[in-house]
């Protein structure tokens, strides 16, 4: 896998339908302890609700697990998955957290009513794909560090840090599939002075 979706913000937003109210809460995960924890969390701070049902998919593993959280089986934990399957998404968690109104929804009323709300979550969220990277970093002098942070942009690269000492030092990631090419500018802009050292591989958003 080069790349997998998942959101940028943790958010939430709210629907309500027959006095139930329903919250749906989403964020970018990295884990299942990180995912679990953020259930935890809203289940803590909604404990006076009626359910918390919730599902996420981690993609370390292929791992994916989801709960009713007391509703019936199958009308609430599976929809809210459903919706993180069919957005595509990965490294998420989603918890929909649901105050009785008093007026029974029917199996197909919850089916609908936490699939909407999951995917209300999703679209306040904000879909972003990440891309697996090679992180890279470079020493060069200070006259040459004024050619580096735009050739490195301009090739596809993102700049993590830069410190600045007897010689100037550069970390940044790339997507995987360009990091020859930059490597190659660097070396022909600095006429063979300097080259890239490659670090390691992480997925990030470019």
């Amino acid at each position: 896998m080069n790349s997998y979706f998942t959101v940028k913000n943790e958010i939430n937003s709210e629907y309500e339908i027959k006095r139930s109210r329903f919250i749906g809460y989403i964020k970018p995960v990295k884990s299942k302890d990180e995912a679990e924890s953020f259930v935890a969390s809203i289940k803590q701070k909604h404990w006076d609700a009626r359910h918390n049902v919730f599902a996420y998919k981690i993609r370390e593993g292929n791992f994916k697990r989801y709960s009713d959280d007391g509703e019936p089986q199958g009308t609430a934990g599976v929809p809210v998955l459903d919706v993180i399957e069919k957005n595509d998404l990965t490294d998420v968690c989603i918890v929909v957290t649901r105050y009785f109104g008093g007026i029974l929804l029917g199996g197909g009323g919850l089916v609908r009513a936490y699939s909407h709300t999951a995917s209300l979550a999703v679209e306040a969220g904000v879909k972003i794909e990440m891309s697996l990277c090679t992180r890279f970093s470079l020493e060069c002098d200070y006259s040459f560090f004024g050619k580096v942070n735009s050739l490195i942009e301009e090739n596809g690269g993102v700049i993590e840090n830069t410190e600045y000492q007897d010689s100037v030092f550069v970390s940044g990631y790339i997507p995987e599939d360009l990091f020859g090419k930059l490597n190659s500018v660097i070396v022909e802009a600095s006429a063979g002075t300097y080259n890239l050292i490659e670090k390691d591989k992480i997925f990030a958003k470019v």
